[in-house]
């Protein structure tokens, strides 16, 4: 009877590998969530690194050029990547369009993998941002940009290089505590050969 008891209980601690593995990871969780660290920011390979070669042509009907890196030169200017089939785009939108009333930057759109019937449908109803869009119909242009999702938006200094990123649809607040204060930070800068 010993004999058959010893394999029983030393087979018995395999139950507990399940719950120790659940606690070792709640504790990895509760770590995280106590860091206070900001688990909304995705942090971006590309900040201090200049834009990569963007070349996208426009959105046909919406009378402005398409996106390509001389919309980057000597100018701050924002790039919004956004759809028309994206809810959190409709729910920013207005805060770029009261952006786009600053004449000290440009705003400049990435419509990602979108039907281009639909994204002059959108632009009609909301009204343009934009002083040009550029049509990513297969996405390859923001995964260069290391675009997780939509909407995403770069802050582009005046020589080309990407300053900040933001995941996410603007609020009020964030444009108010994060972007404008990146803006202010971007038209400091002196203008590259000045």
């Amino acid at each position: 009877m010993s004999v058959e008891e010893s394999p029983r209980k030393s087979r018995s601690w395999i139950v507990f590998i399940p719950l120790v593995a659940f606690l070792v990871l709640s504790g990895l969780f509760l770590a995280q969530l106590m860091s206070g660290r900001d688990t909304s920011t995705i942090p971006s390979a590309l900040i201090g690194q200049a834009a990569p070669p963007t070349d996208l042509p426009p959105l046909e009907g919406a009378g402005v050029p398409g996106f390509t890196n001389a919309d980057l030169a000597s100018e701050v200017t924002l790039v919004n990547v956004w759809a028309s089939w994206c809810a959190p785009c409709r729910q920013e939108h207005p805060l770029l369009m009261q952006l786009a009333g600053d004449d000290r930057f440009r705003i400049v759109g990435l419509n990602y993998k979108d039907d281009p019937a639909n994204a002059r449908r959108f632009l009609g109803e909301l009204g343009s941002p934009y002083d040009a869009i550029g049509v990513d119909g297969n996405g390859r242009t923001a995964i260069n940009w290391g675009v997780y999702g939509v909407p995403e938006t770069f802050l582009v200094g005046r020589d080309g290089t990407i300053l900040w990123k933001h995941v996410g649809p603007f609020t009020a607040e964030s444009v108010e505590s994060e972007l404008m204060p990146q803006i202010e930070k971007a038209l400091a800068e002196p203008t590259p050969g000045a």
